[in-house]
């Protein structure tokens, strides 16, 4: 690994280590706080030999101190020079053991000098003890260094500095113990979050999934949390990083292939939870933001959402199609987005893999293809059930979801494996819900200003279609009486060169409006002026009539452009004779004719 790849660990787990670290730092808090703090007294001693007459006698003098020095450091250490403190200072609370624990007693190298440091709870008994115990080894080296006959000791020692009693305490040591403990909170964290990278086998970016599915990734989501509240995208005024995710899939998905581009897409995922019905719904709705005619079918016959999600009844469908119930005109319901159309899942059958499997469901998957220009298809997940493969069989292909952080590497390749076990083509996959900051983050372009988008607003409302004159999917004409003779007549003539105000756009999220599929009329054509009563209202609860076939929406004739309704005859051109020249009878020109 190198060092980005660090940098991104950290980045992309830096719960991991704070978390580490502020536990590691309360810990060394905590114990700090809890230590009973003790205070250290010090004193030194001075060992010395006799001097001799002789320089040699004096060096050897010295050799014979120090290494007194390394033995009266043992005899400080031990437990005979407590006791006899102990009995000194009359202290029957505290064992010669627990004392001798208490004492430390060094000296510098090639030095007579050695340091006593005693430590108590109190600072005041630490003084004592330390003072008497120099006091009681000074006594104790003049008898140990005296020789039996009575001569002089060989060796003397001295108190050359008295303890005094101390201000602070030697520990804890608050300020270290901290900050050892944020040193090691941080080595630590670092560590596990190292550690829980390695481990983790759940698909964090693009790479993984091209490598496992063999196909590229045609749209990268990021999580944005307003889906949770409402699924669908209103792209008609959305600029969010996720609307311009799905704008980037749905130019990648119109060149998936060139010369025949799917138009029947299944869009499913490994397990539950991972996005797949929001993305089906918004990738409807991003293709018929570019104007096209889209139905999405609730293919989800055992946990339906799109119907909940866009708001559109469930009670009849898709199953009540494939059981002879209804034809497909009787349950395709509009949206209130322009050019999307639903097919709800309808009533919950026994069986949703024998219904989708039959000959009737691959029936009804062209019929939809001949009406629409996109059949988006929500499907189950893949590993739970097999309806998903048995629609992407029938379907051009499916769009295969990965969710960021939570589907797993085999989980993954165990979905894609069922689909290349019926030969399902896969189209493409979508790596969803990924984070907007660190590892695998979407990028989101905002190329929007408060006045581009007022004038982006005015001009939608202006050159937005009405939604019963949408050529991709026209709503049925009203269940209104037709204006008569007389009523045409009533109205004012309408010159060849006037235009009529055209009617009110129904309401809706207004978009402009594609060139050639919505094309203005000519200035010179006009409108007749709509009567009052030629709209009534329809209610809400009535299943409109599907959209017709192509081959039946559009005749064999050429097109005509309308004219306008006027009851005067339509004027001619009059047509204006030349006089003509007069022609010499003897069939010659002469040189002016010519």
């Amino acid at each position: 690994m190198e060092v980005h790849d660090y940098l991104r660990i950290l980045q992309a787990r830096w719960k991991i280590v704070a978390v580490t670290t502020v536990v590691a730092v309360l810990a060394a808090l905590g114990a700090s706080l809890l230590t009973t703090p003790q205070y250290e007294a010090k004193t030194r001693l001075f060992v010395s030999t006799s001097s001799g007459a002789s320089v040699q006698e004096i060096y050897q003098g010295n050799l014979f101190s120090q290494q007194r020095v390394t033995s009266y450091t043992e005899l400080l250490e031990g437990t005979t020079l407590s006791q006899r403190t102990l009995d000194k200072l009359g202290l029957g609370d505290l064992s010669a053991v627990d004392l001798a624990g208490k004492v430390t007693a060094s000296s510098t190298p090639d030095t007579v000098l050695i340091d006593t440091a005693v430590t108590d709870e109190s600072p005041e008994r630490a003084r004592d003890l330390a003072n008497a115990l120099s006091d009681e080894f000074v006594v104790m080296a003049r008898e140990l260094e005296t020789p039996e006959d009575g001569g002089p000791p060989t060796a003397r020692v001295v108190v050359e500095q008295y303890a005094a009693t101390p201000s602070s305490p030697v520990t804890p040591k608050t300020t270290r113990n901290v900050a050892l403990g944020l040193a090691v909170g941080l080595l630590l964290g670092i560590a596990l979050a190292v550690l829980r990278d390695r481990l983790d086998n759940t698909i964090k970016d693009r790479n993984a999934v091209e490598d496992i599915a063999g196909t590229g990734v045609v749209g990268v989501i990021p999580l944005d949390k307003a889906r949770h509240e409402e699924p669908a995208i209103v792209f008609a005024d959305a600029n969010s990083g996720d609307a311009e995710a799905y704008r980037e899939m749905r130019t990648n998905l119109q060149f998936l292939e060139v010369d025949n581009p799917p138009r029947a897409i299944v869009i499913t995922s490994s397990l539950p939870s991972e996005g797949k019905t929001t993305t089906a719904v918004n990738t409807a709705l991003v293709l018929a933001e570019a104007g096209h005619s889209v139905v999405l079918v609730e293919a989800d016959l055992r946990r339906p959402r799109v119907t909940k999600y866009l708001g559109t009844l469930g009670d009849a469908g898709l199953s009540t199609v494939l059981a002879n119930q209804a034809s497909l005109e009787d349950v395709l319901q509009p949206t209130r987005f322009d050019g999307m159309w639903v097919l709800a899942a309808g009533g919950l059958p026994p069986n949703p893999s024998e219904l989708l499997g039959s000959a009737h469901a691959r029936e009804v998957i062209e019929d939809l293809r001949s009406r629409f220009d996109y059949v988006i298809i929500d499907a189950p997940p893949l590993l739970p059930v097999t309806d998903a493969a048995i629609l992407t069989s029938i379907a051009d292909g499916a769009l295969l979801i990965a969710r960021y952080g939570k589907t797993t590497r085999e989980q993954f390749a165990r979905a894609v494996g069922n689909l290349r076990a019926v030969n399902a083509p896969v189209l493409g996959t979508i790596l969803a819900m990924t984070p907007t900051k660190g590892r695998g983050s979407a990028y989101e372009y905002r190329y929007y200003y408060s006045s581009d988008k007022d004038g982006a607003a005015a001009v939608a409302a202006q050159t937005s279609t009405p939604a019963t004159q949408r050529v991709g999917a026209p709503a049925p004409t009203a269940p209104a009486s037709q204006p008569t003779a007389s009523a045409h007549s009533a109205q004012p003539t309408a010159s060849a060169h006037s235009v009529q105000p055209s009617q009110a756009p129904v309401e809706g999220p207004a978009r402009p409006q594609n060139g050639h599929r919505h094309a203005e009329p000519p200035a010179t054509q006009a409108y007749p002026a709509p009567s009052n009563d030629a709209y009534h209202y329809r209610a809400a609860d009535q299943f409109p009539p599907a959209p017709q076939p192509a081959s039946e929406r559009y005749g064999s004739e050429p097109y005509q452009a309308p004219q306008a309704y006027s009851s005067a005859e339509p004027l001619s051109r009059p047509v204006v004779h030349a006089p003509r020249r007069p022609v010499n009878d003897s069939g010659s020109e002469t040189g002016e004719d010519r």
